[in-house]
């Protein structure tokens, strides 16, 4: 009798531990992903082959989130950037990653953090769409879809 009761105890145990993981999964996807990304644009240069990118990106999650690279189909290379004044002149540096607090927005903007495409393989023209890719620090990766805008676009 002790031996199918303690087989009885390790079998409810096994049970609820995988009903456990099950809720835990439905949970996480249902809830979808704890970094968004609104109001994605570019905008190029004509006659160059660089654009900055600019995009508002939303942490809903209860963990900071690191974004530590950007690339992109439509480029060789692609950095995230930051335009500061210093002494009245605009200077631009490379940023090595960009950390979203829990429930914060960061809003990737013209004269602030954005995000440089280098050696376009293309021309692009307003109304075209790029795909951009943010690698985040735990391995995972967010796609965006970038609209182009003109050079005076806002």
């Amino acid at each position: 009798m002790r031996k199918l009761a303690s087989v009885l105890a390790v079998a409810l145990a096994v049970c609820l531990s995988g009903w456990f993981a099950v809720c835990v999964a439905a949970d996480v996807a249902s809830s979808g992903p704890a970094l968004t990304a609104q109001d994605a644009w570019l905008r190029v240069t004509p006659g160059s082959d660089v654009a900055a990118a600019y995009v508002t990106l939303h942490n809903a999650g209860s963990r900071a989130i690191t974004v530590v690279s950007v690339e992109s189909p439509a480029a060789s290379m692609a950095m995230i950037h930051e335009t500061k004044i210093e002494g009245g002149m605009a200077r631009m540096r490379s940023h090595a990653s960009l950390v979203i607090a829990p429930g914060q927005t960061l809003k990737l903007q013209p004269e602030g953090l954005h995000i440089m495409l280098h050696g376009l393989a293309r021309p692009l023209s307003p109304a075209d769409s790029v795909t951009l890719v943010l690698s985040l620090a735990d391995g995972t990766s967010v796609q965006i879809v970038a609209r182009v805008r003109p050079l005076n676009g806002q």
